[in-house]
């Protein structure tokens, strides 16, 4: 079969995929509100939607053809000329730009899909509790903020695959983990103990979070046991002490953060440096199953990673002060105010980006990453706690941020295996 082929299968089923799940996302909306939109609505909606598709994959080819071309140049792989058409941009093969384009696709009808209205009111607990159960995992999946698994998942197989070089079972699973169970229990639990103050908070039930409806609560914990801790017990059994200590932190972390009796997002400091755990921890946990020799470039570079958690973590909690108050949750920005809050999350990034200029070469490269989450919080360096909640507008810029600097990111580490092969 050549590259072609499969690139047109997988492109056919995003296709399919993705028409599915966003009628079945307009549907639910207009049961819910029982209004039928008229055909001049719909497709202009339509129209919208293939605009925002189209856009995207602009973007992603444009990250593709450099991505690969760069890859492709420094032999990390290539193709078997018999396999693909011939046509290029840069370096990277037509049949490349099948992939992102499939995304594109499939995503957004399943972004729908997943944040329909549901028609019922919130409180009906007269349901059946297989009812109950029917939203589980679409709400589950939803909870588990898609948009941010790589987060977890990219630092701990970056770690693991710099230090082994190679890509075994462990690597494997362990990604796996991170990106979805890992996320569906931090967040997931998150949303469970938070709902009280997510019900006053406007910016949840999307992409920054999802409100988990009351029934959904203990099935919830349940589904976030089930499916991390046999994947723990695993990657334990693949490492030695030091795997297990970096991954009882980890989980230790996650349940912390947000559980009653515990709560240390509601510690002010505490709360920024557990959330600062639960992205740092994973790239620890890789190492430690790598067997990677601890040098002090290495603990460097781990300091301004927790650094930039510690200062994504202040900022984003920012724009929740109001509804904090209003839960009575004492977060490091309730405690110490907008302004600060802003100030020490700006510090925190500038620490960060210097400290990267003591790592080893390439790494003084990432030391420019500090750069745009700077000028992305700054504007803010004088915000009142009354007008705190327009950093929300810096805070979805940032989620997007983060895409832009693990592309960055990655060209670093590709030159680093350059150089070290």
């Amino acid at each position: 079969m050549t590259y072609l082929w499969l690139a047109l299968a997988f492109i056919a089923a995003a296709v399919v995929a993705g028409v599915i799940f966003a009628r079945q996302g307009n549907r639910s909306g207009e049961a819910r509100s029982g209004e039928a939109r008229s055909g001049e609505a719909r497709s202009g909606e339509a129209a919208n939607h293939w605009k925002a598709v189209a856009l995207a994959f602009a973007a992603l080819a444009v990250l593709t053809a450099v991505f690969d071309s760069v890859m492709i140049g420094m032999e990390l792989f290539h193709y078997d000329a018999s396999h693909i058409l011939g046509l290029k941009v840069g370096l990277a093969p037509i049949e490349d730009f099948a992939y992102p384009l499939a995304g594109v696709v499939a995503l957004p009808g399943l972004w729908m899909w997943l944040t329909r209205k549901r028609s019922g009111g919130r409180g009906d607990e007269s349901r059946s509790a297989g009812h109950n159960l029917k939203g589980l995992v679409p709400q589950a999946l939803l909870a588990s903020r898609p948009v941010s698994w790589i987060n977890t998942a990219y630092p701990f197989a970056a770690a693991m695959l710099l230090t082994t070089r190679e890509i075994d079972w462990v690597l494997i699973v362990g990604t796996f983990y991170f990106l979805i169970p890992y996320n569906l229990a931090m967040y997931g639990i998150n949303d469970v103990f938070d709902y009280e103050s997510d019900l006053k908070n406007p910016r949840k039930g999307g992409i920054e979070g999802a409100l988990l409806q009351p029934h959904l609560h203990r099935p919830m914990l349940w589904l976030a046991a089930i499916t991390n801790v046999p994947f723990l017990l695993v990657l334990a059994f693949a490492g030695g002490p030091v795997a297990w200590i970096s991954l009882a932190v980890s989980a230790f972390a996650v349940v912390a953060y947000s559980v009653a009796g515990l709560r240390f997002k509601e510690r002010p400091v505490l709360d920024s440096l557990t959330s600062s755990t639960h992205f740092v921890s994973p790239a620890v946990v890789g190492l430690a199953l790598a067997g990677a020799d601890v040098t002090p470039g290495l603990l460097v570079l781990l300091a301004a990673f927790f650094l930039w958690g510690m200062a994504a973590h202040a900022f984003g909690a920012v724009q929740d002060i109001e509804p904090d108050r209003q839960a009575g949750i004492g977060s490091i920005a309730t405690v110490i105010g907008a302004r600060r809050t802003v100030r020490l999350a700006v510090g925190l990034w500038l620490v960060a980006g210097l400290a990267m200029l003591a790592t080893p070469w390439p790494g003084p490269l990432a030391a420019i990453i500090a750069v745009p989450y700077i000028a992305n919080c700054a504007p803010y360096w004088n915000v009142t706690d009354t007008t705190a909640a327009r950093t929300n507008v810096a805070w979805r810029r940032f989620i997007w941020l983060n895409y832009g600097s693990g592309f960055l990111v990655t060209l670093i580490f590709i030159l680093q295996w350059s150089l070290t092969s």
